[in-house]
């Protein structure tokens, strides 16, 4: 990737720009100069010039292949309305089935409830009042369940007629979807007919489609708004404009947020000052890019609602160096290399403050490193979601002002819209591409994979939306399909850039538009489905929907496997007579039950993890001790939550003693210290968890036990 020599700043000997940590929203163009009208006849004369060469190394379209083409079209379209027509009847079906469920379910069954209610409050009841509220009741229920059984009629009725109507649906929708995608198959053909494959397999127009599509995309009364501003601006567009790969990276990343380059020259410049090594590295170049394109429109900053003087805005260059630093000390995900820059784009343009990020990526790795550390990049880090955000927001009242919304979610859990959050904050954190996937009625998200995007939290793909120019989510799949393709993908870029010298407005995929197609994008999205079909890429299985509106999982989830060595399960003691027991030294379990989880730990050796949804789930430790009496017992915890406490039973009688767990925000620390009464010799210590809110999970590595003082 060619990067600028240089950073313009110091090519004109000028000192770094200073980076406001609050920066004011994007502008609109000011009103144009003298020297201003200047640049954009300037530039409006480049776009033209730009245009005319184009124009002509384009092919000619033979008007027969043509007129093949649009009747190609045509039968597709007709093949896609006929699709959905039969899948109507599915919906009438499937919309019959669900009236007639909630017809016996919520309706007569929660009629006979309350009618066994009413009864039994009508026998209890004492007084003349009491028993005339539960009769009424009584008669209330009664009614209802009539209705609902007369409702139950009409609609069991109603589905009868359906099934006989549709008794054949499933085949006509397979023929329908068999003739759709020979439609399909006939309109890739033709466009292969059409004679444009030359052109689009080749680079030799790059430069000038990727100069033309950003101009276009700023406008020339853009570019001249914020090249009047000085010499510097100027510069900066001059720079862009004379930079062929620059261009051609910003083009095929989708340009410049809000369309502004002159503010993303600004802020790749200003990077290059701050980090010249990015002028160097792939992936710091990578990197620098996509900052500078996805924060040229500013990116309003997330803090808590204490922190009333924190940054409005984020800061685009310390958002560089964070992700610049958390790279150097691989912080990041393996993956975190092979990333594109426009999937780079989905992973720094969060919303959290930069060391918020930091406190995740800390809190992951102290709390569950299991979920850093899993081969299943599906569920990486994002497992935090299905382990420990409780689905619920009857505790969400209790949110810290001090805290961060993301600390918040992890105290106090959420519904959908608030653990796809943090789903998407924990991936952004260790440097995964997502993106929000948002559905019917629920909140999900999609994230990057090795082997291709995949939906968590939700339905499978065609299930939703994305908040991006790919309005339906299976455009955006399509999109990240092709582009996973590395240069065969440019031929889809290139058709889209023809487009757009044509005068076409951009479609982004052929389920996020409505009406006809223009030719050339038509070209492109043709293009990207045979580029698809052709190498055969899969697509992955929605992971997660079960737990999108749910507490636990129906699904087996798997275990990290861990050895239990003698030394992980060495219990000490030193000169000043503190014992330390590692938490793994276990007599009861001594290996990982999915309640109790067993894994390495970044403090050294193994952590115990009780996992969130454990119930009935004691753990205890035999230690020896030379004296009886008293003795204080603490340890270190790593909490993400509150109102957690640990009850010990000492050999099996008496009041159990309650140990408090410190709410730790996901870091490690010490509990305070309980007495316990010892005698000497071996001693068995029976802990349980005990919760005075909703039970949560908490990691534990060591105790400590010392003679009382």
């Amino acid at each position: 990737i060619l990067r600028l020599a240089m950073p313009f700043a110091a090519s004109l000997a000028l000192t770094a720009p200073a980076h406001a940590a609050k920066q004011a929203p994007a502008a609109p163009a000011a009103p144009l100069t003298e020297s201003g009208e200047a640049l954009l006849a300037q530039y409006t004369a480049r776009m033209e010039s730009l245009k005319a060469d184009i124009l002509k190394a384009l092919p000619t379209l033979d008007a027969a292949k043509m007129d093949a083409y649009n009747k190609a079209r045509a039968a597709e379209t007709a093949a896609q309305a006929a699709l959905a027509e039969v899948e109507k009847g599915q919906g009438e079906i499937k919309k019959g089935h669900g009236l007639v469920g909630h017809a016996k379910g919520k309706w007569i069954g929660g009629a006979q409830k309350a009618i066994t209610a009413a009864q039994a409050e009508l026998k209890a009841a004492r007084t003349d009042g009491q028993k005339a509220a539960a009769r009424k009741k009584l008669t209330e229920a009664e009614e209802d369940l009539k209705a609902g059984q007369q409702a139950l009629v009409e609609r069991q009725a109603a589905l009868d007629a359906a099934l006989k109507k549709y008794a054949h649906i499933e085949a006509d929708i397979a023929k329908a979807r068999a003739d759709l995608s020979k439609a399909k198959a006939g309109t890739v053909a033709a466009v292969d007919r059409m004679g444009v494959a030359n052109v689009l397999q080749s680079d030799k127009l790059d430069a000038k489609l990727a100069a033309y599509v950003v101009m276009a995309h700023a406008t020339p009364n853009g570019l001249a708004s914020f090249a009047q501003q000085g010499s510097k601006q100027k510069g900066l567009i001059e720079s862009m404009l004379s930079d062929d790969s620059l261009l051609i990276e910003f083009a095929v990343a989708d340009g410049a947020a809000g369309g502004n380059y002159g503010k993303a020259m600004e802020i790749l410049d200003a990077i290059l000052v701050a980090s010249p090594e990015a002028g160097n590295d792939d992936t710091l170049g990578k990197l620098a890019v996509a900052v500078a394109l996805e924060h040229a429109t500013p990116i309003k900053q997330r803090n808590a609602d204490s922190a009333t003087d924190a940054p409005e805005f984020v800061d685009p260059v310390q958002r560089f160096l964070a992700y610049r630093k958390a790279f150097g000390n691989k912080e990041l995900d393996p993956g975190f290399d092979d990333l594109s820059i426009f999937d780079l784009r989905f992973v720094v343009d969060g919303e959290e403050p930069d060391e918020i990020a930091a406190w995740g990526r800390q809190m992951l790795a102290n709390y569950r490193p299991d979920q850093i550390l899993t081969a299943d990049e599906r569920w990486r880090y994002v497992e935090l979601v299905r382990s420990d955000i409780r689905y619920g927001s009857q505790d969400n009242r209790f949110d810290q002002p001090e805290l961060h919304f993301f600390q918040n979610i992890l105290k106090n859990g959420g519904v959908c819209g608030r653990r796809a959050f943090i789903g998407r904050f924990i991936l952004r954190a260790f440097g995964v591409p997502n993106t929000a996937r948002p559905q019917p009625g629920h909140a999900a998200l999609v994230h990057r994979t090795s082997d291709g995007w995949v939906v968590c939290l939700g339905g499978g793909w065609g299930a939703g939306t994305t908040k991006l120019g790919y309005k339906k989510d299976l455009d955006f799949l399509a999109t990240t399909q092709a582009r996973s393709l590395g240069k065969d993908y440019l031929q889809v870029k290139r058709a889209h850039w023809i487009g757009t010298v044509m005068g076409e407005a951009m479609v982004y995929g052929f389920h996020s538009t409505r009406g006809d197609i223009p030719f050339w994008n038509t070209v492109a999205l043709n293009t990207q489905r045979g580029l698809i079909d052709s190498n055969k890429i899969k697509t992955l299985a929605a992971v997660g929907e079960d737990i999108g509106e749910a507490n636990v999982t129906k699904e087996k989830v798997g275990i990290i496997k861990v050895k239990l060595t003698e030394d992980d399960r060495k219990i000490t003691r030193d000169t000043n007579g503190a014992i330390t027991i590692p938490a793994a030294a276990t007599t009861e379990p001594t290996r990982s039950n999915g309640k109790i989880i067993f894994m390495p730990s970044n403090r050294g050796g193994l952590q115990l993890h009780y996992e969130r949804n454990a119930t009935n789930q004691p753990f205890t430790y035999t230690v020896n001790v030379p004296k009886g009496g008293k003795y204080e017992l603490g340890a270190m915890v790593c909490t993400p939550s509150w109102q957690q406490s640990l009850l010990i039973t000492v050999n099996g009688s008496g009041e159990p003693v309650k140990l408090p767990l410190p709410h730790t925000v996901g870091m490690w620390e010490s509990t305070g210290s309980v007495i316990l009464d010892l005698k000497p010799g071996g001693n068995t210590l029976k802990m349980t968890r005990h919760s005075d809110g909703q039970a949560k999970g908490f990691s534990i590595h060591r105790f400590t036990l010392k003679p009382a003082k």
